[in-house]
């Protein structure tokens, strides 16, 4: 590993997600994590906007490029100076509109706004298929139907994935999964459905002066090299002028293509769990769906297959409060743990809880959630006078309020007869085994895999993305990742236990009329 690393053979995964950016390096064999790092920012709630600056994306990436070459040095006594390839990736979605020279227009607008109700109903109207509201496109058109004055000035759209692989490498391009968040994907030219963008154009008519085709960033298939590391771009990264340019890129991705490829769940028949601030489900389809569904967005893998996503804007981040919460309490009479042993003891009280979580019920809801109808969130527990609020049943309805929307939109996929073989799951929850991942197979009523790399998420998926493109092979990625990376991977797979699954069935019903209560509560606080 040290000579890979000296040699400038490693291959760096870098992704921005909701609350960390990671850093992952891997050497020779992609299937191995050689070092980490990371940096922990946070979204901001202004002007009614969630949103990030640009200057913390710098800021962030070089903290978590720093603490990434730190950890090498303690490892393995080098500091890398080159790679053999990189990769970026980053939340999808939202709204990053460019000027002529690259500056940014607006504040970012992240995945987790919900203010583009009226562009999203009238494109999914004139499409035929459904465009959530946090696609690019649905805030593209709500800026034109709002007749925001910098719409004029609009001449690139992209995500933040794409922001910062454009300033690393000089190129304007996406991942075809990371586009498929941007604007509807043709499946069979992995490209955006030229249809579409047509009627995109009818519909803004003269409101503006740019054609869409213009704004949209190149779409590229995993496998094709997607620029360099220049000059600028690495004294970006590494301000301390140690990294040398000249690394190859894969194309920049978003976080759902790199949860598909970390968990190698790109086939047919295959899906998987990503859980973080926000939780969603990819099933890989065998066929198109029959019709359009407002729970489904029909996105694409790294390699340009049609994925049906359940997408909620709520996961963890409720779970986390709480979990602090415990954290400090235990400090208090003196236990203090660290924030690992924090959750391990309260998963594994979850355990304990009765199948239906007691009577209890919670809802993570920070934000607004469009699968349950719901603009905004409030976060609540709520019981009836004859439950039995435990320790473990507190805790096993939180885990459970993690997967109520996704179950909800996954009920779907069983109505259009979508077969799934096996569920693959990643993220920091399920980094405490047997926990999340049996309280996921129960609610979703199928086995549910996780491997040892679950926890290196997306930051690993990346470079494992970028080591593809880096490679000398005529594979496929499907192959790629069976042959190459997971052909000896670790993987422990836990099937539905049947109290598990009556036992959620049971929760889920109360879930879904609780929401009443959620909307009560907007309505008031």
């Amino acid at each position: 590993m040290r000579d890979a690393i000296a040699s400038g053979r490693a291959t760096l995964g870098i992704e921005l997600g909701s609350t960390r950016i990671k850093a992952c390096l891997v050497g020779d064999d992609p299937a191995v994590v050689i070092a980490t790092g990371a940096a922990e920012w946070e979204n901001r709630f202004e002007d009614r906007i969630w949103t990030y600056s640009l200057e913390d994306v710098w800021a962030g990436l070089q903290a978590a490029y720093a603490d990434l070459v730190a950890d090498v040095e303690a490892r393995h006594g080098v500091r890398p100076e080159a790679f053999r390839a990189i990769g970026v990736s980053a939340m999808m979605h939202g709204y990053l509109a460019l000027d002529e020279a690259g500056d940014l227009l607006v504040p970012f607008r992240t995945w987790r706004n919900t203010t583009t109700a009226a562009a999203a109903e009238a494109l999914s109207a004139e499409f035929g298929v459904n465009i959530p509201l946090r696609w690019s496109i649905a805030h593209l058109y709500q800026a034109v139907l709002d007749a925001e004055p910098h719409v004029g000035s609009v001449r690139t759209l992209t995500t933040l994935a794409g922001c910062v692989h454009w300033r690393l490498t000089g190129r304007r391009v996406l991942g075809v999964g990371d586009a498929s968040g941007v604007f509807p994907i043709d499946v069979a030219t992995r490209d955006y459905d030229l249809r579409l963008v047509e009627r995109f154009g009818a519909l803004v008519g003269d409101r503006a002066d740019w054609r869409l085709a213009e704004l949209l960033p190149e779409v590229l298939v995993a496998g094709e090299a997607a620029g360099t590391l220049t000059p600028e771009g690495a004294a970006l990264l590494d301000p301390t002028g140690a990294l040398r340019p000249g690394a190859v890129f894969c194309a920049p991705e978003g976080d759902a293509g790199t949860g598909m490829v970390a968990t190698g769940a790109i086939a047919p028949r295959t899906g998987n769990v990503s859980a973080g601030t926000s939780i969603f489900a990819m099933v890989v389809l065998e066929r198109p769906l029959e019709r359009s569904h407002p729970e489904l967005d029909i996105v694409a893998t790294p390699a340009g297959d049609a994925v049906a996503m359940v997408h909620c804007n709520n996961g963890a981040s409720e779970l986390a409060a709480w979990a602090g919460m415990f954290g400090r309490f235990a400090a208090l009479i003196g236990a203090d743990a660290d924030t690992d042993a924090v959750y391990a003891a309260l998963f594994a009280e979850a355990l304990e809880g009765e199948p239906d979580a007691g009577g209890l019920l919670a809802y993570n809801l920070l934000a607004g959630e469009p699968i349950l109808g719901l603009d905004e969130g409030r976060p609540l527990v709520v019981r009836t006078p004859d439950s039995r609020p435990t320790l473990a049943n507190f805790m096993r309805a939180q885990l459970y309020g993690m997967f109520g929307a996704l179950s909800l939109g996954l009920r779907v996929l069983d109505g259009e007869g979508v077969q799934l073989d096996r569920m693959l799951a990643h993220g920091g929850v399920f980094r405490t085994a047997g926990v999340a991942q049996r309280f996921l197979a129960g609610a979703i009523a199928a086995p549910v895999a996780v491997a040892e790399t679950a926890s290196e998420g997306g930051a690993w998926g990346i470079a494992v993305l970028a080591a593809y493109a880096a490679a000398d092979t005529d594979a496929g990625l499907d192959a790629y990742l069976r042959d190459t990376v997971f052909a000896n991977a670790p993987i422990s797979t836990i099937d539905p236990d049947p109290e598990d699954v009556a036992g959620f069935a049971a929760y889920l019903d109360r879930y879904s009329a609780g929401v009443a209560v959620e909307r009560a509560a907007l309505a008031v606080l």
